[in-house]
């Protein structure tokens, strides 16, 4: 059997014909400057082929895998990527449920639960008697009784299904086991002081809204009464007010015309109803709080108080906790109670935990392991970041205990504490010792140290990257001359000048009892006109104090939320926030269209002589409309063909070979570049072809200092990282001029970036500094800690144990506090620069 996984030849987007060699069965780095090719080599040739040859030995069809652009790669096994893109957007899903461990949590409940009568309030001690196991799910127990020893009321028997709150038998009535019930603002929807026309309804606008006027007045024809979309609200009749709000199948409007049948084109369906039917068909999707956020309110249900399961299940007691108390739990306290079950419960109940006394344990400290032993139970894997959504998977592959598998993860360590990384390598070490091959894309210097070989690709992003320039051990790369990475570490290692820390303008902004979540400090300032980073460990609360109260506190309109006053913010003339949050779904929308250069391309296109000859106007320059676009892929370039149980494929289209336009519009070239071959190209290639054109040159110069200069202005924003699509959001607002002092809030924007590249984003985040306005990061990287004016850490640790103030000061002050993590962390790297 080989060792060795040979590449020859890889020339996949900006790969320059790069032939090398990666030992298997060992814990390999791929590192180098963002938009160098790690994910390329990694993702687009490596995973693909596996995937191709995998199908392919199967008998099956891997045409819907095309063969990636290269020469040959042997030795290669079965492969797994794990990413960072979270799939799962249920709002039923939880920890507990994705990695089974609220599975073996249910079967302690159903098997050793003491339950109460709620007829005597009586305690119903646990049988222990033997039944199925727990993958049966106690199919054979529908409705069976027992009775109560107390008062001998009739009780069903309680099985693993009314543990779930996915099931009838045991989800609360009130809110379907959601946890949360939603009710209609009727003061968003409705203002009563203007008309329907306009915008008197504010669900109705533009086109819906003169079809949706034409309905009711034509209701209004057909029973007989006058509907004036011109009429203020508040001056509706009863009749009308409930033909607006309910519609015409309701009982509030029928019981004014009892005998009267609607007739086709009079059927107003209801302001009211009609929200809730949208809500309810959104109710599983992302996105609908933006939707219709506005007009609903969602709260805690009255009748669970947000623990989802029926009353008489959360009744139920194993070692003196509910199963309410165990989903609230931090998984490290769910691992000490299973640990504890065994003396605390009677010997003769010692066996049923037999099936689970094993698993349990071991999934919960493979989490735990992975740095998120502060997620609990009950916590939705829609909250979840991308960082932690990857490392629960990760912690659940451990379990399978497949070998000979290839890995491919990327970047692992986005939004771990430093504290937590040496869990990360010791969960990746044992992978690679069940005997699988562990490929990392990673700029962690940490993890480069763990692995048993690195591949540095480089040197720089984009066109200029795509070559290997160091391979081996850490010192192999610190003693290349070509090695990116290596040219970073020796600088590290070199003494640097004394740092000068900003005191500020002496203004701060204090938040005065902050408690949210976890989060309980007396009193935090920021102080203005500083770059400040929020550390801490994960979980430990640094995105609830900066984004959940600072950033609500800014907005004016809203009640102050999490905490009892926040001062100085009349220092700020506003506050920019960029989180991670993914720039959307939509597939027509790229780096060109968000940054707002194509509206300028198509403008400097239609103002060419050869476009005024053919008669093209910037409508035919863009994709988006009909004219100048290939109508055959609608000026996408692909074709989406369904694949049945395969993923969607895209195919380059047929007609327009991938070029979106129509030949007559592609005939229109600038620099002897059609618009179509600039948005084939990098945003850093365009300077050159661009640089007579100021405004333009001015965004991609911003996108070039925020190292994205190795996007290409076509790619779709749906294929853009958490990290990517708040630099690009950077980008934008930057080549605004900002007027007044500004508060920008960041949420780990070094996420994906190479520390050379850190370097350029604290240059950019400084100069922001040094123009008057405040920028605040929360953040993980300790290269951009370290260049901080001033830090705030929060800890000491995640979840629970989490949520106080441990530090505040400057990076050599935070270094010297005992009991900080961040503080230890940064210690050490201030002592190597000395």
């Amino acid at each position: 059997m080989k060792d060795t996984i040979f590449i020859k030849g890889a020339r996949e987007n900006n790969l320059k014909n790069v032939s090398l060699s990666i030992p298997k069965y060992k814990l390999v780095v791929l590192t180098g400057p963002s938009g160098s090719g790690k994910s390329t080599l990694a993702m687009d040739t490596l995973q693909r082929e596996c995937q191709r040859q995998y199908l392919d030995s199967m008998g099956m069809t891997s045409d819907s895998i095309g063969k990636p652009k290269v020469e040959s790669i042997e030795g290669l096994s079965p492969s797994i990527s794990v990413g960072q893109h979270v799939t799962n957007r249920n709002p039923r899903s939880t920890v507990g449920t994705v990695t089974d461990i609220y599975t073996f949590v249910r079967f302690i409940f159903s098997r050793l639960g003491e339950r109460i009568c709620l007829a005597c309030s009586g305690h119903i001690a646990p049988s222990f008697e033997p039944k199925g196991a727990m993958a049966d799910e106690d199919e054979e127990m529908d409705h069976q009784m027992i009775g109560c020893p107390h008062c001998g009321a009739a009780l069903e028997q309680l099985g693993m299904s009314h543990f779930s709150f996915n099931k009838p038998e045991g989800a609360c009535g009130a809110c379907s086991g959601l946890g949360h019930v939603a009710s209609i603002n009727e003061a968003a929807v409705f203002n009563s002081e203007l008309s329907l026309r306009d915008g008197g309804v504010a669900s109705l606008n533009g086109v819906h809204r003169d079809i949706q006027i034409r309905i009711l007045m034509a209701a209004g024809k057909h029973y007989g009464f006058a509907f004036d979309p011109d009429q203020p609200l508040k001056d509706f009749g009863e009749i009308q007010r409930d033909l607006l709000y309910y519609g015409v199948e309701s009982e509030a409007f029928k019981r004014h015309y009892p005998n009267v049948k609607p007739v086709q084109g009079t059927k107003f369906e209801g302001v009211i109803p009609g929200l809730w039917r949208r809500y309810k068909e959104k109710e599983g999707e992302t996105g609908t709080a933006e939707k219709e956020g506005s007009f609903f309110h969602e709260q805690l249900c009255p009748e669970c108080l947000g623990a989802r399961l029926k009353k008489e299940v959360r009744l139920v007691q194993v070692a003196g906790s509910t199963i309410s108390d165990v989903s609230e739990w931090s998984l490290s306290d769910v691992f000490k109670w299973t640990e504890e079950l065994q003396e605390t419960l009677p010997p003769e109940g010692h066996y049923l935990l037999k099936p689970i006394l094993h698993d349990m344990p071991t999934r919960l400290k493979r989490i735990i392991d992975v740095g998120l032993g502060y997620l609990s139970l009950n916590r939705q894997t829609v909250s979840l970041s991308g960082g932690e959504a990857q490392r629960l998977r990760l912690a659940s592959l451990l379990g399978s205990g497949l070998t000979g598998v290839l890995y491919i993860l990327d970047e692992p360590t986005t939004g771990l504490h430093p504290r937590d990384t040496s869990g990360l390598i010791r969960v990746l070490q044992q992978l690679r010792d069940l005997g699988n091959t562990v490929l990392v894309i990673e700029h962690d210097v940490e993890m480069m140290r763990a692995a048993d070989h690195i591949i540095d690709i480089g040197p720089g992003a984009g066109l200029h990257g795509g070559t290997v320039v160091g391979e081996g051990s850490l010192e192999d790369l610190m003693s290349s001359t070509l090695s990116v990475t290596g040219a970073y570490l020796r600088e590290e290692n070199g003494s640097t000048p004394v740092r000068v820390r900003r005191t500020g303008n002496g203004q701060f902004i204090t938040i005065e009892q902050a408690k949210l979540r976890n989060v309980e400090i007396p009193t935090v300032a920021f102080p203005l006109g500083c770059l400040v980073s929020v550390t801490g460990v994960s979980g430990s609360g640094k995105s609830t104090l900066v984004f959940d109260i600072l950033a609500q506190g800014s907005q004016k309109e809203l009640e102050r939320i999490g905490c009892k006053e926040i001062t100085g913010l009349e220092h700020v003339g506003n506050v920019v926030i960029f989180d991670q949050t993914p720039m959307g779904r939509v597939q027509r929308s790229n780096v060109a269209t968000y940054t707002d250069v194509f509206t300028q391309l198509r403008q400097l296109f239609a103002g060419l002589p050869e476009a005024k000859k053919r008669k093209l106007t910037t409508k035919h320059f863009s994709f988006n409309t009909s004219g100048g676009r290939c109508e055959t892929c609608q000026g996408l370039g692909v074709l989406s063909v369904d694949m049945n149980f395969l993923p969607d494929l895209e195919v380059k289209c047929p007609d327009c070979k991938g070029k979106r336009f129509t030949d007559e519009v592609l005939q229109v070239q600038y620099e002897g570049c059609s618009i179509s071959d600039l948005l084939n190209m990098s945003v850093q290639e365009s300077l050159a072809i661009l640089k007579k054109e100021t405004k333009i040159t001015g965004i991609i110069e911003m996108l070039c200092e925020v190292g994205l200069g190795y996007l290409k202005w076509g790619q779709s924003v749906k294929t853009l990282s958490g990290g990517e699509g708040q630099r690009i959001r950077l980008a934008k607002e930057l080549s605004k001029p900002s007027k007044n002092h500004t508060l920008y809030l960041l949420d780990e924007p070094t996420t994906g970036l190479h520390p050379s590249d850190i370097k350029q984003l604290h240059t950019l985040l400084s100069k922001l500094v040094d123009t008057g306005n405040t920028v605040i990061v929360v953040e993980h990287s300790l290269e951009l800690i370290r260049e901080s004016d001033w830090v705030i850490d929060i800890g000491p640790e995640g979840g629970a144990a989490g949520g106080t103030l441990v530090a505040e000061g400057t990076p050599e002050r935070v270094a010297e506090v005992a009991e900080s993590y961040t503080g230890m962390f940064l210690k050490e790297m201030l002592a190597k620069r000395q």
